[in-house]
């Protein structure tokens, strides 16, 4: 199994290069992501990067593959998947295919998020727990926690908004609040949701919408899950 950075430095393959993944690690260091499941672009990062050049990406995680050859900055910022002044109107800010990407925020940076096909999954039950982590101690107006309906086809479907149900909602969440985490590259506090979604099996893609409450500010993630059958 290939080495993660989750607890050590990271590694890459010139100086030009750590140089580059420092600033853009650091720029987005006070906001967070779903990190278990991981999202597309946390898992990405976890997995390959600390060695996102190599080849055997292309057959061994080729959605991965793609992902990093569209744009390395998504998997370095994978914790700057953000919209601002969305104003809790989600539905008109990102239109139907580029949920995982958040409306495309930033351009194209995160658009291979959105592409469908056989991203890396995390094996789950039915009930299971959705873990975000919250760099910066924002608190949260609200977490909500979506998975798609038993039916939707992740591999060769994009994701759109009819094909979610909410499952969980945190509702306020005071800044600081959840399970310190003082290992590299967290540094905040992860939030454990407690998520039931009976009826599903196979392949499903879990959908987070978190409004930070310091800002009109609101994180976005697209995770992928296998349930049992």
């Amino acid at each position: 199994m290939r080495r993660r950075l989750g607890r050590r430095a990271l590694v890459v393959a010139s100086a030009a290069t750590l140089l580059l993944s420092t600033v853009m690690v650091g720029t987005a260091s006070a906001h967070g992501s779903t990190i278990d499941p991981p999202s597309r672009n946390y898992g990405c990062w976890e997995r390959w990067g600390s060695d996102f050049q190599s080849p055997d990406m292309a057959t061994e995680d080729p959605m991965c593959w793609q992902a990093w050859q569209a744009d390395t900055t998504a998997m370095w910022n994978w914790n700057g998947l953000y919209r601002e002044h969305v104003a809790g109107n989600h539905q008109a800010a990102i239109p139907d295919g580029q949920l995982c990407s958040a409306g495309r925020t930033g351009g194209d940076r995160y658009a291979a998020l959105d592409v469908p096909g056989e991203w890396h999954a995390t094996e789950v039950d039915n009930d299971f727990t959705v873990t975000v982590h919250d760099q910066a101690h924002h608190g949260a107006d609200y977490i909500r926690i979506y998975v798609t309906e038993q039916g939707y086809d992740p591999v060769t479907e994009p994701l759109g908004w009819d094909d979610l149900e909410l499952v969980a909602d945190t509702g306020l969440l005071a800044p600081g609040e959840g399970r310190p985490e003082n290992s590299y590259p967290l540094n905040g506090v992860s939030i454990d949701i407690d998520v039931h979604a009976p009826g599903r099996t196979g392949r499903h893609v879990v959908y987070m919408i978190w409004k930070a409450s310091h800002y009109d500010q609101t994180f976005y993630a697209c995770s992928d899950v296998v349930f049992p059958g």
